[in-house]
């Protein structure tokens, strides 16, 4: 089975590093990174990734503006995304499943079951890609 990979969109450096770390050694996916909702979007056309991790809160354009850019592309449409925030609250739970995100995953995440939770979202068996 072909490798997963995953465009994180965050424009945090330290955060995409910790992400890129926990994606690749404990998921064994390639990891994409892009620093701004228009540099995601752009590198999300150009490479097809198999899932999105996005961050929320970001300057320019934030999180669920890049999802929706992502969700009026063709390219992109059906390409699931994953929203990283450090606020939730049960409204926006029901407000991004509403928009037809994947998941929701809270900040601070757990670095160790990151992969499983984002495999679990998902539908991705683990054991596919050992």
């Amino acid at each position: 089975m072909a490798t997963k990979r995953v465009l994180v969109i965050d424009d945090e450096d330290v955060v995409q590093e910790v992400l890129q770390g926990c994606l690749e050694d404990v998921g064994g996916w390639e990891t994409l990174l892009a620093s701004s909702g228009s540099e995601g979007l752009e590198i999300a056309i150009a490479k097809q990734p198999d899932a999105i991790l996005l961050d929320v809160s970001m300057p320019d354009m934030d999180g669920v503006e890049t999802f929706q850019q992502l969700q009026n592309h063709s390219a992109t449409k059906d390409i699931p995304v994953i929203l990283l925030t450090a606020k939730i609250q049960p409204a926006d739970r029901a407000r991004f499943s509403q928009l037809g995100i994947a998941g929701v995953i809270a900040k601070p995440f757990d670095p160790m079951t990151l992969a499983d939770r984002i495999a679990t979202s998902l539908g991705w068996d683990m054991n596919d890609e050992l």
